[in-house]
Parts: structure tokens; sequence; C-alpha cells
């Protein structure tokens, strides 16, 4: 039996990766950053297979914590950076544990015997620091794909700008060590929708989805969004756990990032879909989908089947 370690296997996205490597017979690490805790990680303990699921505590700026928690493992999944908004000191609560955390864990891993497969869970802002605004230079209707080139603004969200620079330490790290006993490759999903595994209200995505379905404005970031009908890039979070999977088990990747996105809607349309009504709009792909459909298999779900499950019990 494989062992998979996934850092951050109990967060909205996490949680599905986990339940999906579990599914396919892996024995399974979760970290947490406090195991006592148990809110956190209970809903996986209910899992199907649970029985092959083990919860370690890891603070992954820790290098001596992440040896411990990856030196058994033939796949690490890292998905374990912060994703907050409303920041107060981005160094300390974005860059150290995204940038900082990720060369971190890439010096541990290259130290470690026995890894097969690393991939990490980047995030459509290894493309586009502006998302869901189009990049500088580009028009909404733009394609956005893996060949376009990369962007990153200085007046774009810290969160955005954590996740562009984690994806070039990453790449550079790639192109520094030619001769790795290990692949590394990487998911960059768009705006993660879909219903949670838990009950925890601490998700981003959740909590986006529930301000958009009931038309919410907290400050004025969410205000403007709705003000000028922003749209968003929409990928279902079970489509983000099935492409992780499959490029864990997939040979012959190493080095890529793939987009994964379903259609884009604009906020109206996604506050109608979330109330189990019909968009008023025919939905659009902007971020391509084409290479990891081509390389990996992926069908993906309909946005509108993704936004109304949300709300279904």
């Amino acid at each position: 039996m494989q062992r998979v370690g996934i850092i951050g296997g109990s967060g909205f996205i996490g949680s599905y990766v986990t339940r999906t490597f579990l599914n396919h017979g892996f024995e399974v690490k979760v970290s947490a950053t406090d195991i006592s805790k148990e809110e956190k990680y209970k809903h996986l303990m209910e899992l199907p297979h649970a029985d092959q699921l083990h919860i370690s505590e890891l603070n992954v700026e820790n290098k001596a914590a992440l040896q411990d928690f990856v030196h058994d493992c033939d796949i690490v999944i890292h998905g374990g950076t912060p994703f907050i908004l409303d920041v107060q000191d981005p160094q300390t609560q974005l860059f150290d544990p995204t940038v900082k955390g990720t060369k971190n864990f890439l010096e541990v891993v290259n130290a470690t015997r026995g890894i097969q497969k690393v991939i990490f869970i980047a995030s459509v802002a290894s493309y586009n620091t502006n998302f869901p605004m189009p990049a500088d230079g580009k028009t909404p209707l733009d394609i956005i794909d893996e060949n376009t080139e990369k962007f990153i603004g200085a007046e774009s969200h810290p969160y955005g700008q954590a996740k562009f620079l984690a994806n070039k330490t990453v790449e550079k790290f790639i192109e520094q060590n030619p001769n790795l006993p290990f692949e590394i490759s990487s998911v960059s999903p768009v705006m993660v929708c879909g219903k949670a595994l838990s009950n925890r209200e601490d998700s981003t995505s959740g909590g986006m989805q529930f301000l958009f379905k009931n038309k919410i404005a907290p400050n004025p970031f969410v205000q403007m969004m709705y003000d000028t009908d922003i749209a968003f890039a929409i990928v279902d979070v079970a489509n983000v756990a099935e492409a992780i999977y499959k490029l864990a088990v997939t040979k012959g990747l190493h080095g890529k990032n793939y987009l994964l996105s379903s259609e884009t809607y604009s906020v109206s349309d996604m506050s109608l879909m979330l109330n189990q009504q019909e968009p008023k709009n025919q939905g659009t792909i902007i971020y391509s989908n084409v290479l990891v459909k081509k390389d990996l298999g992926i069908g993906f779900i309909p946005a509108k089947q993704t936004l109304q499950n949300y709300s279904t019990p």
C-alpha cells in the first residue's frame, strides 16, 4: 500500500483530496497545525476507509517537523498555504508561510529518500495575480492558457503575489536541480466552488459562495465585485481533487503546472445559480482547460451544477 502525505489535507480542497486517495486504496497522512483542535479534522475520521488515515501535527515553517512528516511518504501533496483576503500583516500572514514555507519544503523533500512524486496545489494567481480581473494589457475575454506570459502586479492582492512567488520558487528549484529522483507537478485552480465536506465555517471559498448567494458585502472589496459585476472563472472542488490524484499517479509530467477551470460567469449570474435559478448569460471558458483534459482526461463539471450543488441538502 502506497502512502501519501497531504499538507493541508483537512481544508476545503484538501478534504476532497484526502477522500479521493482513501477511495483509491492509499494510506493517507494529513497534517494539522494544532492536533488538539479536533474540530478541524474530525470530518475526515468519518470518511470511508478512515482506518487508513493518520493525522499528524505540522508547522510548515518547521523543517524538522516537515522532515518527520514526509520521511515515509511515496507521494507528497503541498496544499497547506494560507488563503487570507482580509490581511493585516502580509509578510507574516502570507509571504513567510507561502514563499518561505515552499523553500523549506523543497529543501526537505530534496533530502528525503523514497519520495516519487510531489504535487503543489498552486493557484490561478501563479498565472495572473490580478484574478478575477484580467492581467494588465488583457481584456476580460482574452484566453489564458499555460503558454500565456505570467503576470504579477504591484497592486495585486498580497495572497496572489505570494502564490505567484511561491510558484516561481518551484520553477527555479526545478531548473536548478535537473536530476531529481522524483517528479514535481502543480495544479492552478481558478475560483474553487462546491459544497464542503466539513461543517467548518472558516473556508474562504465557502464564505465567498455564501456572500454571493445572499448578496452580502462585508467590506468595500466585495462591494466592488457587485458594483462592477465582476466575472469569476469557476472550478468544482471535486475536479480539483480528481486532477491532483491523476497527476500524482501519472508519470512523465515533471515540471507541468496545469490550469483547472470550467466556465466563467459574472457575480450576478453566480448569485442566480447559487439560488437554484438560471443564469442570464452563457458561461465562457477564459482560463483554458485544454491541456489538462488532454494529459489527464479530466471532464469538468459545469459551473451551474457546481454552484447549485452548494445549496442542496
